[in-house]
Formats: C-alpha cells, structure tokens, sequence
C-alpha cells in the first residue's frame, strides 16, 4: 500500500555520474528507471524534476566567466538532455513519460502548464519537467518546490547520494547526526543546506513536506513510499 497517491520526485543530475567523471551513466540510469517503475506499478502518480549537474552547472560557468544568465540557460539544456535520457530509459522498461519544458521546444518536449501536467499524470504516464522554471538566477530545487506545489504532490521526494539530513556534512565530518524528521524553521534557524532557501521557503509557505532518501541505494525509493521509515522527513 503506497503512503502517497501524487509525488514529484526530484533527482540529482550529478548522481546521473555514476562512476564516471561526467555526464550519464548507463547504468545509473537503468537502475532509476526500474525503481520508478516499481513505485509506478504501486498505482502512484509521478513527477520529475532531474539536475543538470553532471552536464552544466550555471552558477559554477558564471565563477567561470559566463554571462550568468547565459550560464543558467545553458543549464537549462542540461537539464533537458538528462529528462531526454531519463523518457528513454523509463521506455525501454515499459513506463511511459512525456517530457514537459519550462521553455518552448516542441518537438523535443511539451510546453509546460499546470493543466497539461497534471493530464499526463492522471493518464497513468509518468511527467518529468525539464528546463528548470525557465528563468536565470533560479535552481532546479525551486522548479521542483513550484513544480511539486503546481501539481498538488502529497510529497517532494529528494534523491540524493546521502541517507537522510545531518547536522553537518556526513562525507566531511564523521560527528554528524542523522534527523529522522525536521521542521522547515529548525533547517532554517540551523542553516542545513538541504535545499536553497528560496526552494525551502516555498515548501515550507504552502506546506509541502519533503523526504531527503539516499536514491542511490537500489530499492530505497520503493521503501520510502511504503512508509519504511529512511531518510529524512521534512514537515512544514
């Protein structure tokens, strides 16, 4: 029995990496693709928002000398490419997506609405919104906070490569504790870099929670939505 009817999931492009230094990982990639389909077939509905990270970083081209809104746009398109690969993989394990843009850029993908979001959704396919909010000076952590408000997900779901929300960060200080639930005041007050402010801020006005789960871990995203108890849960 899922704990969830509506998610929007957000990935971490850089985790696409895998083992390699840059861009997607095959492997990665197929084994996203056949976690989604696991919690698909549980009857849930899904959104995706997925990072750029491993292709494009805009705020790091911009340390770089790029025009920072040309640094962001062209992670805009990183985080296309990714949603690209992502549609493909789910293809090839039987699920159907349709990639939705926050920029115009049929026949690549669907121009993004709220409306045309949620009928995909309803329709048993699985979304996954790519180009951000479309805007410069924004992260992919905020297009997922808007994305997930927009569709009235129950939960943003936060893949990353750790298991939870400690108080510092456990791959740098092996003192650090894990939360098993934290209020959107308490990261705030902490300054726990779990999201930019702006993405935390949003969830937290209009009461979206989130779980911050290690995705990495094969199986993990199917035990989150059966209501086994890991990673983080984050309440407004």
């Amino acid at each position: 029995m899922a704990k969830f009817k509506r998610i929007l999931l957000k990935l971490s492009g850089e985790s696409l990496m895998g083992e390699k230094g840059y861009g997607i990982d095959e492997k990665r990639l197929a084994d996203y693709a056949e976690q989604i389909k696991e919690i698909h077939e549980m009857g849930i509905q899904i959104g995706i928002v997925i990072g750029g990270g491993n292709i494009f970083r805009g705020l790091s081209g911009a340390s770089k000398g790029f025009d920072r809104v040309k640094g962001d746009q062209m992670g805009m398109l990183a985080t296309v490419i990714n949603s690209l690969a992502l549609q493909s993989a789910l293809k090839v394990v039987g699920v159907q997506a349709e990639v939705l843009t926050a920029i115009r850029m049929e026949p690549i993908g669907n121009f993004y609405s709220k409306d045309k979001a949620i009928e995909v959704i309803e329709s048993g396919k699985i979304a996954i919104f790519g180009a951000g909010t479309g805007n410069p000076y924004f992260t992919t952590d905020t297009g997922s906070s808007l994305r997930g408000i927009e569709i009235e997900a129950d939960v943003m779901l936060k893949g990353t490569r750790v298991d939870g929300i400690y108080t510092a960060d456990p791959e740098k200080d092996p003192t650090a504790t894990k939360f098993d639930e934290i209020s959107y005041d308490e990261i705030l007050k902490r300054g726990l870099k779990v999201m930019d402010l702006t993405a935390t801020e949003m969830c937290k006005t209009n009461g979206l929670p989130i779980i911050v789960f290690n995705m990495d871990k094969y199986g993990n995203l199917k035990k989150v939505m059966s209501g086994e108890g890991i990673g983080t849960y984050v309440h407004p």
